[in-house]
């Protein structure tokens, strides 16, 4: 892409010298024959001029002519039958000096041999006394129009190296970031989204670097927020599982208990464990869907079939009490997913009765789930410990912020956590 852009730069340079040189060329060529022709001009009338009188009286002009020199015109005076009477120049007058002696034209120009010679006649009357004639070597005008020449390509060349030499330097400031910018994009494909791309200082390809660093940043959020929330996740399943358990050990214990039951209760527990399945599929995919209002008691039943099929087994009781608690619009499968981790908290780490109150906390709806388990002091139940407790409640805390709500343990003794969800604003 550098030769490239490179080549093209000097190629377009190249383009505009040869549009610019060519019709610079011809007006050089064009400005020396012009002054050329009068210098050689001055040049005859001077002389022209000076011999003028004694040609017209029919004497030799006693006038002295200047020298030969090699920068300056050949002036020579001719008679009108084309001898030479004075001056250098040929011995005999050519078709310059013969036209110049009819007298039709003041000034008669051309080529003779290898110079550009220019004649005019001295008249007297209507009659031509003499021939001036001023020649310059064309070898002399080439000169000057060749090193003319030589010069604009030699400045032509210059221009060409200096818009070379910017064509690297503006390519390697343009290349550089692209290069940069695709390196990082690389290693957003090979999965590092903390990659980022420098700055160049040029809109549009710092633009499209933050549009890249914005987009590996939140790729990178969602793999990171889907991963910690699949760990989690599993670890969510566990509660089904373990009323499950629980049932199938209880019927193994009581072998005379009717087997339908504890059927009855392990087909229900399993479909607790589908519901969770796909409520924890459905939270992964749409947390930011619309929500629908809270049917509260729908979700208190399920609540309380799930927690008798978990406590129940063990001989602890669950209690449930609604106290004209406000509606909300919340997923409820959020909802159902954090009390279900409440409940597993208490059932594993708690004692005696679990409490389940759902009520009113002025912009909000309250649901404490309290048990009689043993005072938790000053520690955090929301800290993940390397045996793996506190995931279920780090869980349940994500929820409930997606939701718009908190977690907090409320109590710490008796063990009290609180779930606070917005309550939907009343109709005027």
């Amino acid at each position: 892409m550098r030769r490239r852009i490179t080549s093209l730069t000097v190629l377009a340079a190249l383009v505009a010298t040869l549009l610019f040189a060519l019709p610079l060329g011809f007006a050089v060529w064009q400005y020396y024959h012009e002054n050329a022709k009068g210098d050689l001009e001055r040049a005859a009338d001077t002389a022209a001029l000076a011999v003028s009188h004694e040609l017209n009286a029919g004497l030799s002009p006693d006038l002295p002519l200047p020298e030969k020199d090699e920068a300056e015109a050949e002036v020579a005076i001719y008679l009108p039958d084309g001898r030479l009477l004075a001056g250098h120049g040929p011995a005999v007058g050519g078709s310059v000096e013969r036209q110049a002696a009819t007298a039709t034209e003041d000034v008669v120009i051309g080529r003779e041999g290898d110079e550009l010679a220019l004649a005019v006649p001295v008249v007297s009357g209507s009659r031509v006394t003499g021939v001036v004639r001023a020649a310059l070597p064309l070898s002399q005008l080439r000169m000057r129009i060749i090193l003319t020449w030589l010069g604009m390509a030699g400045l032509a060349v210059a221009t060409t190296g200096a818009s070379w030499l910017l064509a690297r330097r503006f390519t390697k400031r343009l290349v550089r970031p692209l290069e940069e910018l695709a390196a990082a994009a690389g290693r957003l494909g090979e999965g590092d989204f903390t990659a980022r791309s420098p700055r160049a200082g040029i809109p549009e390809i710092d633009q499209v670097g933050e549009t890249l660093d914005t987009t590996a940043a939140r790729i990178g959020s969602t793999l990171e927020r889907e991963r910690a929330f699949s760990a989690e996740a599993s670890h969510q399943l566990r509660t089904p599982l373990t009323g499950l358990r629980l049932q199938l050990e209880a019927a193994l214990e009581t072998p005379s208990a009717d087997p339908y039951a504890a059927i009855r209760a392990g087909i229900a527990s399993t479909d607790r464990l589908e519901r969770t399945i796909e409520d924890l599929l459905a939270l992964g995919r749409e947390r930011r869907a619309p929500r629908a209002e809270l049917d509260l008691d729908a979700l208190l039943e399920e609540v309380r079939q799930a927690g008798e099929a978990l406590l129940g087994p063990s001989g602890r009781e669950l209690r449930i009490r609604c106290e004209e608690p406000p509606p909300a619009r919340v997923a409820a499968a959020a909802v159902r997913q954090v009390l279900g981790v409440l409940l597993d908290n208490a059932a594993t780490h708690g004692r005696g009765t679990v409490t389940v109150v759902a009520r009113d906390a002025g912009d909000a709806l309250a649901i404490d789930v309290t048990d009689e388990g043993p005072d938790l002091g000053e520690t955090d139940p929301f800290a993940t410990t390397p045996s793996g407790h506190g995931i279920g409640l780090r869980l349940a805390r994500g929820l409930a912020e997606a939701e718009g709500g908190r977690l907090r343990l409320s109590r710490p003794e008796p063990p009290t956590f609180t779930l606070l969800l917005p309550a939907t604003p009343a109709d005027p």
